[in-house]
This record gives C-alpha cells, sequence and structure tokens, in this order.
C-alpha cells in the first residue's frame, strides 16, 4: 500500500478530485499508451479539420468564381409560345416552339419594390441585355451588352473588387470590358469601340477593364449605363431581367419558387441553372462527411482499444481500490475520465497541427502569380466543435472499459 499512496484519497467524503486523480495518475504510469493514443486523436481531429477547412475553402472558392459575376436569382418575361391547330384533325392542338425575341419584363418597376420586400433578398438590380458585335478597325467580336444601373449592379456581382484597371464610373458614352475582350480588340483604356445591334450602333469610350474570373465571360461582357443599352437593343424604358442577390445562395430555389408569384415572370435561380456545379459541391460535401465519420471511428476506437488494455493491466490497483471502499460508480468515473482528457488533450493539439497544416498550404502552393490558390480559413467554431466532438466522443469510448473496470470482483481482482 505504501507505493501507491494516493489510493488513500477515497477516505472520506467521495468526490470528484478523487476520480481525477485516480484517472490522471493511470494515464502518467502507462506513459507510452497515453502519447500514443493523445496522438492518434491529434492526427485525427487534424484529418478531420484539414480536410474539412479544405473543402469549404474550395467550395468557396469555387462558389466565388462561378457566382462571383452573377445574380443569384434572375427574373425574366416569360417564354413566348404560339398555339397552333393542327389539320385534319378534330382535337390535335400543341404549343410549338418561337423564335424568342428581346422583351422587357410588363411592368417591371412595379415589379422592383414587391422584390425587395422579401426577407431574403438583400439586393435587386435591372438590367437591358442583349447580343451584338464589338468592332475596332478590322477586329470584331460577338459580345453581350449588359446594361445596369452601376450602384445597383454593384452590390449584385461587387464589380468595383473586379476591377484591373481604369475606373469605376459609367456616365454616358462609357463602357467597362472584360480583359480577354479588351485583348482580342487590341484595346486599352480611353480607347473607343463601336458597339453594332441589329437595329442601331454607336460608339464607346473605355474607361475600366474587369477581370470577372471566367476567360469566357471577360471574352464577351460589355458593360454600359442601362439607359444607353435600352436605346442600342430597341427596349426604350424596358429591362430584359431584374438581378437579385439572397443572404444565403443556397436558398435560392425556394426563394425563386417564392417570388415566382409575385406577377407574370420566369424566375431562375443559379441552382437550376447551374445543376452540374451543384451535384459536385454536394458530392464533396459527402465525400468530406464520410471521412469525417470514418476518420471518428478509427479514433474511438483506438481509445477503446488502449483504455481496455488499461483495465487488464491495472486489475489489481482497481481491485484495490474497491477493497478499500471506490465505489463501482467511481471507478466508472475514472475512465470515463480518462477518454475524455484524452479526447480533449488530443483535439486541443490536433487543431493547432491543422491550422499548421493550412498555413503551410498557404504559404507553398501557390499558383503562376505566386499568390494563393484559394483562401483557407480555420474557423474558430469548426475548431470548438471538433474539440467538443472528440472529447464527447473520447468520453463515449470510455464507456466499455469503464462498465468493465466497475465489474471486476475486488477479491478476484487482488489475487491475480
Amino acid at each position: 500500500m505504501a507505493k501507491i499512496p494516493w489510493l488513500w484519497a477515497v477516505s472520506g467524503t467521495p468526490t470528484m478530485g478523487f476520480e481525477l486523480t485516480v484517472a490522471l495518475r493511470f494515464l502518467r504510469e502507462g506513459r507510452f499508451q497515453s502519447v500514443l493514443i493523445i496522438g492518434g486523436v491529434m492526427t485525427g481531429v487534424a484529418v478531420v479539420v484539414y480536410i474539412s477547412a479544405l473543402i469549404l475553402g474550395l467550395q468557396a472558392n469555387t462558389i466565388n468564381r462561378t457566382l462571383g459575376a452573377q445574380a443569384h436569382i434572375v427574373v425574366k418575361p416569360p417564354e413566348e409560345a404560339v398555339r397552333a391547330q393542327l389539320p385534319y384533325s378534330e382535337t390535335l392542338a400543341t404549343i410549338q416552339p418561337k423564335a424568342q425575341r428581346l422583351r422587357s419584363i410588363d411592368n417591371w418597376q412595379g415589379l422592383m419594390p414587391a422584390l425587395s420586400a422579401d426577407p431574403d433578398v438583400i439586393a435587386v438590380s435591372p438590367m437591358a441585355s442583349g447580343s451584338a458585335i464589338a468592332v475596332r478597325g478590322e477586329a470584331n467580336r460577338a459580345i453581350v451588352v449588359f446594361g445596369v444601373e452601376l450602384t445597383q449592379y454593384n452590390r449584385i456581382v461587387e464589380l468595383d473588387n473586379k476591377l484591373v484597371r481604369g475606373s469605376f464610373r459609367l456616365n454616358a458614352g462609357e463602357i467597362i470590358v472584360g480583359t480577354e475582350l479588351a485583348k482580342d480588340l487590341g484595346v486599352d483604356l480611353n480607347d473607343r469601340i463601336r458597339v453594332l445591334t441589329p437595329t442601331a450602333s454607336d460608339q464607346f469610350q473605355i474607361v475600366g477593364i474587369v477581370d470577372l474570373g471566367s476567360r469566357d465571360l471577360n471574352r464577351r461582357a460589355l458593360y454600359l449605363p442601362i439607359r444607353t443599352a435600352q436605346n442600342l437593343l430597341s427596349i426604350p424604358g424596358g429591362v430584359t431581367n431584374i438581378d437579385l442577390r439572397i443572404r444565403e445562395i443556397f436558398d435560392a430555389d425556394k426563394v425563386a419558387l417564392r417570388l415566382a408569384s409575385v406577377g407574370n415572370v420566369n424566375v431562375e435561380s443559379w441552382m437550376a441553372t447551374n445543376s452540374q456545379l451543384l451535384n459536385a459541391l454536394q458530392a464533396q460535401s459527402v465525400s468530406t462527411t464520410l471521412i469525417r465519420v470514418f476518420v471518428s471511428i478509427v479514433v474511438l476506437l483506438g481509445i477503446a482499444s488502449v483504455l481496455v488494455v488499461s483495465v487488464v493491466q491495472k486489475r489489481k490497483e482497481i481491485g484495490i481500490l474497491r477493497a478499500i471502499g471506490a465505489s463501482r460508480g467511481q471507478m466508472t468515473r475514472v475512465f470515463l475520465l480518462q477518454g475524455a482528457i484524452v479526447g480533449l488533450i488530443g483535439s486541443v493539439l490536433g487543431g493547432l497541427l491543422a491550422s499548421g497544416l493550412v498555413l503551410a498550404f498557404t504559404s507553398l502552393v501557390r499558383n503562376s502569380a505566386g499568390q494563393p490558390l484559394f483562401d483557407i480559413v480555420v474557423e474558430p467554431q469548426l475548431l470548438i466543435t471538433s474539440c467538443l466532438l472528440a472529447t464527447i466522443g473520447g468520453t463515449l469510448a470510455a464507456v466499455a472499459p469503464a462498465l468493465r473496470a466497475a465489474r471486476l470482483d475486488p477479491a478476484q481482482a487482488i489475487r491475480v
């Protein structure tokens, strides 16, 4: 008994101090096993946090590049259709496709307040857009003109953050073009180009060049004042669509369905027009969840196996504790505390390791311009959640060893 004086802590009034003291003593005596299992928890938590942060950063970058230059929801006029009666038939009636002409949204000024009133909508911007030809000398390119109210439209796509050269303004006779379009036409700031539509043409001065994050969009995009676009496209006072930005991008389908009732309009969300992207994001999320689950299972099995071995190795000590008055409940709590301590220490170290891995990734993996491929941020909420789950998981993993220790018969355990 002299070799383990801490056993006398069972005398007197039982407190949680006894269980904690015994749990820490057991962990110290099995130092090598404790280091191994804490290392396992640390590695598991680091993998979960790092992979989660990496996937979240990748998804945010993908969404930003895809939706960075487009609205979350677009309101358009309904598609036209012609109803025709087929010959030699009593009842045959069909809807035949019709060539879609450029049309304005009916009563779009009245729709704007109704759309803005939705609690999930944070920005609304009218737009007059259509196909055109940009001409500079002998060079010409097919483009899409976007007639916008610059201040309102900037709340939709943050166009000012995409400006690479020039001024962020759109006065009469001024345009902003994509980087690839400027290269294709061989133009730069303050140069003039002619824009042709089927019904009109005019010359404009380039005051800004933007990088929209997509080569195809950079090659086709040309922004100009909405009134100028209305005249070029022969829709005076009209708009071809109304762009909306919402609070939560993954609620776009739900919000679009709700907004479809505001009038005779066609409402499309980015989730409907980018279904392949949405499927890819969902596949990434499922893969990340599977990684988390299986890594967590491996970590929990490791904690449970080490604590089971600890129960076998310390049968005599457990028997002595039970013989001098330690209750079954106290012995159960000793091993539950061991699991919680291992989970807590391992998760904290794992969070630090994951942060170091993220820092190394952003420092070493860079694109051709010397910039990080995309931003990765280890959110405090992710770290706290991982630590809590690892601690709870460690405690649950210790349930079986704890119950086994509590069921040991003191006489038989001491005799071994």
